[in-house]
């Protein structure tokens, strides 16, 4: 199991990150400012870092230059609404391992994150493949991004097949708006809930038998949403 330590200002999208790498098996640090960060990298000695650059007080830039000035050698994942490519080669030049802008695509991050742990020596081989999930009369395969219902395949979005798997792997514990947009969609702005709710409609009215009464898709009033087997 490897550390990872998440700087990140904006709360739901910290929390939807440590959900993510949490259930791909790492353990999680959370730090809402630059000097927070500053004290769990010396006091907890991460295995990797992802750094927001836009935080309150010490930006990112001056986080990941004090990280390099005290000898921290774990990789660093700049974590950025700002894609210039000047901002680019500034990461860079200060010691950045790889860099990803948001909106973000969640698999493609996991993926970046054990590229940069294997290179690092902290990951000898690449996590086991999930094993396909059913449910009712549909079957998911999130090796192939396939689902088939009665065995017919289902057309889903990428948005539709990352939220299904973001509810699936889970295990029927809730999951709030707030979080699953950050964990899918990448978005700071609450604004966006909204996009959840359509995704789930759309989700149920493809894989339901009843999408106005749906059994596996369930609403939590107040909470979310949650995968029923």
């Amino acid at each position: 199991m490897s550390r990872i330590l998440v700087v990140e200002d904006n709360a739901n999208l910290a929390y939807g990150l440590a959900t993510s790498l949490g259930l791909e098996g790492h353990e999680v640090i959370l730090a809402e400012d630059g000097a927070a960060g500053l004290r769990a990298a010396r006091e907890r000695s991460p295995d990797l870092v992802i750094l927001d650059l836009m935080l309150p007080g010490m930006d990112g830039y001056r986080v990941l230059a004090a990280l390099r000035e005290q000898g921290e050698r774990a990789p660093v994942l700049i974590l950025t609404a700002r894609g210039a490519e000047a901002d680019k080669v500034q990461g860079f030049r200060l010691g950045a391992d790889d860099y990803v802008t948001k909106p973000f695509g969640l698999a493609e991050l996991l993926a970046r994150v054990g590229a940069l742990l294997r290179r690092a020596g902290h990951a000898s081989s690449p996590p086991a493949p999930p094993q396909p999930v059913r449910f009712g009369e549909v079957e998911v395969d999130p090796a192939s991004r396939l689902v088939r219902r009665r065995g017919e395949e289902v057309q889903l979005t990428p948005k539709e097949f990352d939220l299904l798997w973001a509810l699936l792997r889970r295990n029927g514990s809730v999951a709030a708006r707030l979080e699953l947009l950050a964990e899918v969609w990448g978005h700071r702005a609450a604004v966006m809930t909204r996009t959840v709710d359509m995704h789930v409609a759309q989700l149920r009215r493809k894989l339901e038998d009843d999408p106005a009464a749906p059994r596996h898709i369930v609403t939590v009033w107040k909470a979310g949403y949650r995968f029923a087997p």
